[in-house]
């Protein structure tokens, strides 16, 4: 910052366009050069020239806008005064109220958190700070897929490996520079990975950056037999040298995976499955090294891990969000695929699928919670900024209801979300699967649910701000046109919804009827 103090008064005789200064947060900005390059144009500046601009600036402007601008344009400091906005630091915490999980507030506690939890966290955050966010915020505009240097970045830090969650593959592993022991890895760990990535607040992008891996290697861990080709694949994949993806759904069959039409036929020596059909909507397909495949076999549902070769074709589907995810079309067309690349049993991958379900349903989850605490966070940072009818919007009646209502949807679902973890941490993967599947797909469904109301509520808050793709509410803007994705993917909510009631019902107490 300057060292240069100017008075104010002296910031006023510079009023014209030939000369024009202002004041923001006790900084002033000499805007002279700068008024023909103002995308708001030349007049709004005019009207500021040689007074305090504070108000009217923050109430157009986030604060990011000054922090790209202040050393090209800014010129001193008002005598005797100090700037009062808090800027924000790479990995710190937000002190705006409700912006941080519970845990993580300083006049709180909770049972389920250790250190461990805490230095992951930080470590996280400086991560996604500094490596993440720019380059999500970059490649959700171009909508190019990521760079092999943040892959690269990723596997060195051992962040690919944890996106799997607990178990071997993290044993020995030295996880960001030795903040935590592979060992003591477990699922609140987990949840605080999913959690601080998905702040870069790119949801293609959040997709995109290997999302596909974290919901496919997980059942090669699990259920392929071939214990040379797992090694291989595993080590492949997170070296960053290879990519992955999960290719389930279809045209065909979505969460109704019973339906599926890709067949897999064995040759006549019983050495090969011949494959052949189609995937839909596949997540990181376009760049994907290998494909875990679900296929109609002959007497039943298998899955296959089939790597990208002659007869494997892709192409780009264009949804709501950026094409940054990589989101695919899947041809399977006569793919030779050797029998020993069967995960679990033939015939029974049904049983592979809904247990590695759970997982991705629960990072889904948490990725969603965390997104509605980003935007409670927008929305009381607009609503102490926005001027509207000559009062701040907080001090209206109306909208601290709305507040109110995000705020309590949002913190029960983190809470929930904790006490699922806390569950998952002391229940074996066997466990997981037979106690777990319903609470898990009735917390996607009720935090989708939540998500819709918050995205409606934040976007009527910012007003025409929460419908444009840049400034003040873009990141509003991007929640409300993305926050289905986790509503549809990993199950949709009526199935989750349904799931979670029937499984309840399997263990009701005949005693009871």
């Amino acid at each position: 910052m300057p060292a240069q103090t100017i008075s104010r008064a002296e910031v006023a005789k510079h009023n014209t366009e030939d000369s024009l200064w202002c004041i923001i947060d006790h900084r002033v900005y000499d805007l002279t050069d700068f008024v023909d390059a103002h995308p708001g144009g030349a007049v709004v500046l005019t009207q500021v020239a040689g007074k305090d601009a504070t108000t009217d600036f923050y109430n157009l402007h986030r604060q990011e806008v000054l922090e790209k601008y202040r050393e090209q344009l800014c010129i001193g400091t008002i005598e005797g005064e100090k700037p009062e906005v808090i800027e924000p630091q790479v990995g710190a915490l937000s002190p705006v109220p409700y912006a941080e999980p519970l845990w993580l507030r300083p006049e709180f506690k909770s049972p389920y958190y250790k250190e461990s939890h805490h230095r992951l966290q930080k470590a996280m955050r400086e991560f996604t700070d500094k490596y993440i966010t720019p380059e999500a915020q970059e490649k959700e505009q171009d909508g190019t897929y990521i760079s092999q240097e943040l892959i690269d970045r990723m596997a060195e830090t051992n962040i690919l490996a944890m996106r799997l969650g607990p178990g071997k593959h993290l044993h020995g592993r030295s996880i960001l520079g030795g903040v935590i022991d592979g060992k003591e890895f477990d699922y609140l760990h987990d949840m605080i990975v999913t959690q601080e990535m998905v702040r870069a607040n790119a949801r293609g992008f959040q997709d995109g950056n290997m999302a596909g891996m974290a919901i496919s290697l997980t059942a090669v861990q699990q259920w392929l037999h071939n214990q040379e080709l797992k090694e291989r694949v595993t080590s492949e994949v997170l070296s960053g040298q290879k990519k992955m993806c999960l290719a389930i759904t279809e045209a065909f069959a979505g969460s109704d995976v019973a339906g599926l039409k890709t067949t897999a036929e064995k040759t006549p020596d019983g050495k090969f499955y011949i494959v052949n059909g189609t995937k839909k909507w596949i997540t990181n397909g376009m760049f994907a090294d290998y494909f875990v495949t679900g296929c109609r076999t002959e007497k039943g549902f298998s899955v296959l891990l089939i790597p990208r070769g002659e007869g494997v074709e892709t192409k780009q589907i264009k949804t709501s969000y950026s094409t940054a995810a990589a989101t695919a079309f899947v041809q399977f067309e006569n793919v030779k695929v050797p029998v020993g690349n069967l995960l679990g049993e033939e015939h029974k991958g049904f049983i592979v699928i809904m247990s590695n379900f759970n997982h991705e349903r629960f990072m889904m989850a948490g990725a969603v919670v965390r997104m509605c605490m980003t935007i409670v966070e927008e929305c009381l940072k607009w609503c102490n900024q926005r001027i509207v009818f000559g009062k701040k919007l907080i001090e209206q009646p109306a909208i601290r209801q709305k507040l109110a209502r995000m705020i309590s949807l949002t913190e029960s679902n983190q809470a929930w979300l904790e006490s699922v973890a806390y569950q998952m941490c002391n229940m074996s993967y066997a466990e997981q699967a037979v106690h777990l599947g319903g609470p898990i797909g009735l917390l996607k469904s009720h935090a989708t649910r939540a998500a819709q109301e918050i995205a409606d509520y934040s976007t009527n808050i910012f007003g025409g701000r929460g419908l444009t793709q840049s400034g003040m509410g873009k990141v509003v803007e991007m929640f409300h046109r993305t926050y289905k994705f986790d509503a549809i993917l990993g199950g949709t909510e009526e199935i989750l919804a349904d799931l979670g009631v029937r499984q309840a019902m399997k263990k009701f107490p005949k005693s009871m009827l």
